[in-house]
C-alpha cells in the first residue's frame, strides 16, 4: 500500500477502539482514489465484513444482496437470510460482525443505496443512539462513497448523522512525488505530464496498456493510445462521464460540461463563465456550487484580498476532456486523434500544463520549502497586486505569509514571493526584477515585504546570470522541475 499510511492507522485505531457503544467513520473520494483498496485490506485485516453497493439496483435487490453478504459472514447459505427492512438487515449484520469476534461493517458506494432507501442515515441514526445504552448492538460501521457531495451531506446541518461520526476522512489523490513512483516513471517531464492530464488518482496506473511513458516521445504515443483512444477504458471523454455521472444533482450535463469548458479556457469567476455561455451570473452559481461541491471545481481565494476568488477546474482528467478530447471529438472518434493531439499542443501548453505546473509549484512551497530550503512559511496560495502608476494588476502564481499571519488581512508580512513559468524558456535576471517591483508596491500596501524571498520556478532551467546571483543572495531561491521532484537541491537562499 502506497503513501496511505496516515489513513491506514486513523482507521485501524478505529477499529481497535475498545468502546463497546457504536462508532461511525465517514470515508469519502473522488472515484479511483483508493478508498475501496483500502477499506478491503482494511475489513481483511480485522476481519470484518465488507458490502458495496451496485448502481441502478432497486432497494429489494440491494437489500438481498446486502443480507447474502451477511449470510455468507456468518457461515449459512445465503439463501437462509432474506430480510426486506434496512433495520434488521443492519441490526442482523452489526449482531454477525460482533459474533464473529470483529465488529466491523464497512458499506462502500453508499450513496447508490441511498437512491432507493434514504433512510439507511436515520437508521443508523437510532441504532447509533439505542447502542450507547446498550440496547442495541455496538461495532464499528464505516460509510464510503465517491459522490462527495452526498457524503458530505451526511454530517451536516440536521441530517441524522450530525455530530455521531468520529471520523471524517476525505481520500485525497496523491501528491506529484507519490504519483510519479506509482507509475515508475524515471524522467521528471514525463511525469510531469502524465499527471497534468490524470493527477495523482491511483486508480488510473492499472487502466493504462503496457508501460509508463519515460519521454516526452514515449508520452507522446501513450496520450494518444490512452486518453484519445475510444476503445480504451482511460479515454477521457467516457472517463469524464463516468465522474459526472457521480452526483446525483448533475442531471443537465450539457449545462455542466459548458461551465467545466469555460472554467477550464480561463474563465475564473461566475461573471466571466455567465458571459461566454450567454446566461446572466445569477443562472451560473448554483450549477458551479455544485461543481465545487463535487470536486471538480476548485475555488481559489486570493491570499491578501478577500471576496477575490478564481474558480479552476480541479480534476486534471476532465480539463482535459475539456480543453483537448471534445473540441475534436468527431476526430478522435474516427481514428484522427494523432492529428489531434498535434494540433492541441499549444492549447495542452497554455491552458494544461502551465497551470498544473503552478499547482505544483505552490503545492512544493507548502510541503517541502521548509525541509529543502529551509523556509519558514505560512499559509500558501496566489493573489493579484495592483499596479496603479502602470494601471495593471500583476498575477503572482505562489505567495506564502509568514508564520501566525492571517489570509486576507491587513498588514499581513509576505515571506515569499514566486513566479512559475512552464514555458520553454530559461528564466533570468528579468524575472527577479519583476518579483522585485511587486515587493515594492506589496510594502507600499501595507504588506510588510521587505524580507521576503524571491522564487523562480522553472521547467526549463535558468540563466547563468540568475544563476551567479542566486549563489550571492540570500533572498533568491531557484527552483527546477528536478527540485521539485525531489531529484536535486535547490539553488541560493544560502
Amino acid at each position: 500500500m502506497l503513501d496511505r499510511e496516515r489513513e491506514w492507522k486513523l482507521l485501524s485505531e478505529f477499529v481497535a477502539d475498545p468502546s463497546p457503544q457504536m462508532r461511525l467513520a465517514i470515508v469519502s473520494g473522488r472515484r479511483r482514489s483508493g478508498k475501496s483498496y483500502l477499506l478491503e485490506a482494511l475489513a481483511e485485516e480485522a476481519g470484518g465484513l465488507y458490502v458495496t453497493a451496485v448502481q441502478e439496483e432497486g432497494r429489494i435487490p440491494a437489500l438481498h444482496r446486502f443480507t447474502g453478504s451477511v449470510a455468507q459472514a456468518a457461515g449459512v447459505p445465503s439463501s437462509t437470510l432474506r430480510l426486506d427492512d434496512w433495520e434488521d438487515a443492519l441490526t442482523t449484520a452489526l449482531d454477525v460482525t460482533a459474533r464473529q469476534g470483529s465488529p466491523l461493517l464497512v458499506i462502500d458506494e453508499l450513496p447508490y443505496l441511498l437512491q432507493h432507501s434514504p433512510e439507511i442515515p436515520g437508521l443508523l441514526q437510532l441504532l447509533y443512539d439505542r447502542s450507547q445504552s446498550g440496547g442495541a448492538p455496538g461495532g464499528r460501521v464505516i460509510l464510503c462513497g465517491s459522490a462527495l457531495s452526498v457524503m458530505n451531506d451526511l454530517l451536516s446541518g440536521t441530517k441524522p448523522l450530525r455530530g455521531r461520526a468520529v471520523i471524517d476522512l476525505r481520500m485525497l489523490p496523491f501528491d506529484a512525488r507519490t504519483a510519479r513512483t506509482h507509475w515508475q516513471i524515471d524522467d521528471p517531464q514525463a511525469a510531469l505530464l502524465v499527471d497534468s492530464c490524470l493527477g495523482g488518482a491511483p486508480g488510473y496506473r492499472p487502466l493504462a496498456p503496457g508501460d509508463s511513458p519515460q519521454n516526452n516521445s514515449e508520452f507522446d504515443s501513450w496520450l494518444v493510445e490512452t486518453l484519445l483512444n475510444p476503445g480504451r477504458a482511460l479515454y477521457s471523454r467516457v472517463e469524464s462521464e463516468f465522474l459526472l455521472r457521480e452526483d446525483p444533482r448533475i442531471t443537465h450535463r450539457a449545462l455542466y460540461y459548458d461551465i467545466l469548458t469555460a472554467v477550464a479556457g480561463g474563465a475564473t469567476t461566475p461573471a466571466k463563465v455567465g458571459g461566454l455561455l450567454q446566461r446572466d451570473r445569477a443562472g451560473i452559481v448554483p450549477p458551479l456550487t455544485v461543481l465545487e461541491s463535487t470536486g471538480y471545481v476548485r475555488r481559489d481565494d486570493d491570499l491578501l484580498k478577500p471576496r477575490n476568488p478564481a474558480y479552476r477546474v480541479a480534476d486534471p482528467v476532465i480539463r482535459f476532456n475539456q480543453l483537448v478530447t471534445m473540441p475534436a471529438v468527431d476526430l478522435v472518434e474516427h481514428d484522427r486523434a494523432a492529428r489531434v493531439w498535434s494540433d492541441a499542443r499549444p492549447t495542452f501548453t497554455s491552458k494544461i500544463l502551465g497551470p498544473h505546473f503552478e499547482d505544483m509549484a505552490r503545492e512544493w512551497t507548502r510541503m517541502h520549502a521548509g525541509t529543502e530550503a529551509g523556509l519558514d512559511l505560512g499559509t500558501t496560495g496566489g493573489t493579484e497586486v495592483p499596479d496603479r502608476e502602470a494601471r495593471t494588476r500583476h498575477e503572482v502564481d505562489v505567495v506564502a505569509l509568514a508564520p501566525g499571519e492571517r489570509p486576507q488581512s491587513s498588514g499581513s508580512r509576505i515571506a515569499l514571493l514566486g513566479e512559475a513559468k512552464a514555458t520553454v524558456m530559461p528564466r533570468g535576471m528579468r524575472d527577479v526584477g519583476r518579483l522585485e517591483h511587486i515587493r515594492d508596491l506589496l510594502d507600499g500596501l501595507g504588506h510588510p515585504a521587505s524580507g521576503a524571498t524571491l522564487a523562480l520556478y522553472s521547467l526549463h532551467g535558468f540563466h547563468q546570470d540568475v544563476i551567479r546571483a542566486a549563489a550571492k543572495r540570500r533572498d533568491l531561491l531557484l527552483v527546477d522541475l528536478h527540485a521539485i521532484y525531489g531529484d536535486s537541491q535547490v539553488l541560493g537562499g544560502q
